[in-house]
């Protein structure tokens, strides 16, 4: 039996839902359908966004041969058999699903046919391919992050599907409630969707049928469908402002939505962007939290949560790294670069190497010319940054 996710896969770019920063006039996929040209590419991001949709659409809408394969499933003379298969063909893709688990076997297969263009690398990952794929396969694609849905796609997305079902009956407040109870997940949202219509005798489905299959729940209603990033904005700005509790309830309502995966990415924003060096050891003792509760799963998971929550509000705060960085950032972008001094430079019999030195410290310049004396970094008047300079300023002075 066909599900109905896959009966409503889009067969063409435009009918994507989301991503309007790859698809859409102008944009670099659909120029290139436009341009009738396809590279190895890498689509990466959480799952239900159109990872597989988009790969899908683009080998429909080319006319393309291609085959899908997933990493985990598929061995190696599978592997051999698409390579075989690429042979008869000037055009063949490879969809592969959880590239990013693709062992040295099956890489060693592919690379040569990769480079030779005999095969098109259209890998799919939910995990960042920066840290997770093989540089051999992720140097020869392109890389592409899909964005996560809003509400009112994933909304779009139910009410296309409704075309699909005969008879059905479903009201805008319920699609909503369904679209939210799917965490940005069209796929998710398109499955409940279909189990509800054929749990009903005939196809009416209200929000107490949605609660009886799934019963999560539902804490970001509304009416502008950004309730979720609002959650998180003020889970972070509750942390930032050191109010303990407003922190313990945002990440409360977090929890009971069970997005576990949103919490760990925005605490470990946060150690960085508003702890930083006031506390640099929390960075490491949030990963361990979100190790720990990744371990135990919910509802334990609540309880290493919870713990490092309250120490992160409870802490003091510095932005003093990331605005010095921002700065040097914003300096490159107006061109003020120059040239890497030459006594630093690879390989430079003139290069003073400090541990030689007294306190690991000798004086030459490090800045290029026409930054020398350039500023970044100041720091802010909490205790940790406090000593830190004075230890600086009086290495310095020996």
């Amino acid at each position: 039996m066909e599900i109905l996710a896959d009966k409503i896969r889009p067969k063409k770019l435009s009918d994507v839902i989301g991503q309007s920063h790859l698809i859409g006039p102008g944009k670099i996929l659909t120029n290139l359908v436009t341009n009738k040209k396809l590279f190895s590419m890498i689509f990466y991001g959480k799952p239900g966004i159109g990872k597989t949709s988009i790969a899908s659409a683009l080998v429909e809408e080319l006319g393309m041969h291609y085959k899908f394969m997933n990493a985990t499933i598929n061995n190696k003379a599978d592997f051999d058999i698409a390579i075989s298969e690429a042979k008869m063909y000037s055009d063949m893709v490879l969809i592969i699903d959880e590239i990013h688990r693709m062992n040295k076997d099956k890489q060693d297969i592919l690379l040569p046919y990769i480079e030779n263009g005999t095969i098109i690398l259209i890998g799919l990952t939910t995990s960042n391919p920066y840290h997770k794929i093989n540089p051999a396969i992720r140097s020869r694609c392109q890389i592409f992050e899909l964005h996560e849905l809003t509400i009112q796609d994933i909304i779009k997305g139910l009410k296309r599907a409704c075309d699909y079902l005969d008879n059905i009956s479903i009201s805008d407040e319920t699609l909503e409630y369904i679209a939210y109870l799917s965490s940005g997940d069209l796929r998710s949202a398109l499955n409940l969707l279909e189990m509800s219509y054929y749990s009903t005798k005939n196809g009416q489905i209200t929000i107490d049928e949605v609660k009886s299959i799934n019963s999560k729940p539902v804490f970001f209603h509304d009416k502008d469908g950004d309730g979720h990033y609002d959650v998180l904005s003020a889970l972070q700005k509750s942390i930032r402002g050191s109010d303990v509790d407003a922190s313990l309830h945002y990440l409360a309502r977090l929890i009971e939505a069970e997005d576990l995966d949103s919490i760990y990415r925005r605490l470990a924003v946060i150690a960085y962007e508003d702890i930083g060096l006031a506390n640099p050891g929390i960075g490491p003792r949030i990963m361990a939290a979100i190790d720990a509760a990744e371990l135990v799963g919910l509802p334990e998971a609540r309880i290493p949560l919870a713990s490092i929550v309250v120490e992160m509000a409870l802490s003091p705060k510095s932005n003093s790294a990331h605005i010095a960085l921002d700065e040097a950032i914003n300096d490159l972008h107006k061109g003020s670069t120059g040239n890497v001094p030459n006594h630093i430079k690879t390989n430079s019999k003139d290069y003073l190497y400090p541990h030689n030195y007294p306190n690991s410290w000798v004086k030459q310049e490090y800045m290029p010319s026409n930054l020398k004396g350039k500023i970044y970094y100041h720091p802010r008047n909490n205790k940790v940054e406090q000593n830190l300079n004075k230890l600086h300023k009086e290495m310095r002075s020996e």
